[in-house]
C-alpha cells in the first residue's frame, strides 16, 4: 500500500517565455516501509519535489497524498500540525539548536507538539545511532557525522510515518556518508519508517531499495 503518492504534480514559476517548470506532471508512489532515492542533477526538480512531498511548499496543481490524505486540502495551520506529526525531515544543514544538548535537541519537536516523550523508544533510536555517550554534549562539540546522526534521531523521535532527507550526507566525507546512510537504513527498517532521500550521489543512491530519476521536472525512471 502506498503511504506517499503524487498525482500529476506541477510547480511552475513565472509565466510566458520565462516560465520555469520545476515539476511538470509527476506521478510517484512510495510503499509503506520503502527506502527510495530520488536522483537528479542540479535544477532537475528533485528538491522541489521533496518540498512538495513534505508540504513545505504548495504546488501549482496536482495532488500529494500522505497516508491517504490530500495534504494540500488542509489550511496552513492544519498542514503545519499534520506535517509535524506525520513527516520527519533531515536536511544537509543539521539545523541543531546550538545552546541545547544532544538530548534536548532530539526531544525538542515532540515537546513543541505538546506530547510526552516516549523515553524507551527515543533511547532505542539513540542507541541504534550510537549517540548514548553524547547526550549531554552541545552540537558544537560533535563531528559533522555525529551532528547528522542527532538530526536523524530528532526526526525519528516524533515517530513520523515518513522520513524525508534532503542531501543528508552532502557535508560529510565518503566514509562517514556511507556510515550515516547505513544507520538511516537500519534504523528505518527497525522502527518501520518509510524514507525518501534526494541526492546527486549515485553511490549513495545505491543503498536505497529503489532509485527514481528525475530530469527537467519529470520522472524518467521509477
Amino acid at each position: 500500500m502506498a503511504i506517499l503518492e503524487t498525482k500529476d504534480l506541477r510547480k511552475y514559476y513565472g509565466s510566458g517565455d520565462t516560465q520555469v517548470r520545476a515539476l511538470d506532471g509527476v506521478d510517484l508512489a512510495v510503499e509503506q516501509g520503502e527506502f527510495v532515492a530520488i536522483v537528479g542533477t542540479s535544477g532537475s526538480g528533485k528538491s522541489t519535489l521533496l518540498h512538495m512531498l513534505g508540504g513545505l511548499d504548495r504546488p501549482t496543481s496536482g495532488t500529494v497524498l500522505v497516508d491517504g490524505r490530500d495534504i494540500f486540502r488542509l489550511k496552513d495551520e492544519a498542514l503545519t500540525i499534520f506535517r509535524r506529526r506525520k513527516i520527519g525531515f533531515v536536511f544537509q544543514a543539521y539545523n541543531l539548536v546550538p545552546v541545547l544538548s544532544v538530548w534536548e535537541n532530539i526531544i525538542l519537536p515532540v515537546q513543541l507538539d505538546g506530547n510526552r516523550v516516549d523515553t524507551e523508544y527515543t533511547r532505542a533510536v539513540i542507541a541504534a545511532l550510537g549517540l548514548e555517550k553524547k547526550l549531554r554534549s552541545l552540537p558544537g562539540q560533535l563531528s559533522g557525522g555525529q551532528q547528522q546522526r542527532v538530526a536523524i534521531a530528532r526526526a525519528l523521535a516524533a515517530k513520523p510515518a515518513i522520513l524525508l532527507a534532503d542531501e543528508p550526507t552532502g557535508n560529510l566525507d565518503s566514509k562517514t556518508s556511507q556510515d550515516v546512510l547505513g544507520l538511516m537504513k537500519v534504523t528505518g527498517q527497525r522502527f518501520g519508517q518509510t524514507m525518501v532521500m534526494i541526492t546527486h550521489n549515485e553511490e549513495i543512491a545505491q543503498m536505497a531499495d529503489r532509485i527514481v530519476r528525475i530530469e527537467d521536472g519529470r520522472i524518467v525512471r521509477r
